[in-house]
C-alpha cells in the first residue's frame, strides 16, 4: 500500500513538473496587441446625394475615386491617390473617395484601410440597394468596374475619366490642365 501511495505521489510530482514550464511559457508570452482605433470618418451617401455632389458648381475642380477594400487594383493605386491629394488639395483641388464596399464595413474595414493609407480626404460609402442608378448618374459609359476615377471641372462636368488603376503621371497632367485653365 505504501508503495502504491509513493507511486501516486511521484506521478503527481512528475506531472506537476511538466505542467509548470508550460504555464511559465504561457504567462511569458507577449500580450496580444489590439488594432489601433480608426480615425477616418466615412459617411454614407445615396444616389441623390452623389448626383448633387458631382453636378453642383464648385469653387475648385473635384477629383472622385470609386473603390472598394476587396479590389486589389484599388488598394494598389490608393497610395498614389493619397500623394496626389496631399499635393493638390492645398492648392487647387477637392478630392473625395466613394467606397462601394458593403454598408456593414462602414465602421470597420473601410476606415481601417483609410487609416492605414493615411488618407485624409472626405470619404463616403455608397449606401444603395441597387448601384446601377448611381453608376449611370456618374457616367453612362461606366459599367461599375473598379477602380474608377473622375475629374470634374468647377461646372460639375467630367474633364477626365479613367477606369482601372490610374496612372499617377496621367492623372497629374489632367489635373494640371484643368487647374491651369481655371475651369
Amino acid at each position: 500500500m505504501t508503495s502504491k501511495l509513493t507511486l501516486v505521489v511521484i506521478t503527481c510530482v512528475l506531472l506537476l513538473s511538466f505542467a509548470a514550464p508550460a504555464q511559465k511559457r504561457k504567462s511569458a508570452a507577449k500580450p496580444t496587441q489590439k488594432a489601433p482605433p480608426t480615425t477616418a470618418v466615412v459617411n454614407e451617401i445615396n444616389t441623390d446625394s452623389l448626383k448633387t455632389l458631382l453636378s453642383e458648381s464648385k469653387q475648385r475642380p473635384l477629383l472622385v475615386n470609386f473603390w472598394a477594400t476587396w479590389c486589389d487594383p484599388c488598394r494598389d493605386e490608393f497610395p498614389d491617390l493619397v500623394k496626389i491629394d496631399a499635393e493638390y488639395r492645398p492648392k487647387a483641388l477637392d478630392f473625395v473617395t466613394v467606397s462601394l464596399d458593403d454598408v456593414d464595413k462602414i465602421k470597420t474595414e473601410v476606415p481601417r484601410f483609410l487609416d492605414e493609407m493615411k488618407a485624409t480626404m472626405p470619404s463616403y460609402l455608397l449606401n444603395v440597394s441597387d448601384p446601377e442608378p448611381a453608376i449611370n448618374a456618374v457616367d453612362p459609359r461606366w459599367q461599375g468596374d473598379l477602380p474608377a476615377t473622375f475629374l470634374y471641372n468647377v461646372k460639375g462636368e467630367v474633364a477626365y475619366r479613367h477606369f482601372g488603376r490610374v496612372d499617377p503621371t496621367e492623372l497629374r497632367a489632367a489635373i494640371e490642365r484643368l487647374v491651369s485653365s481655371k475651369q
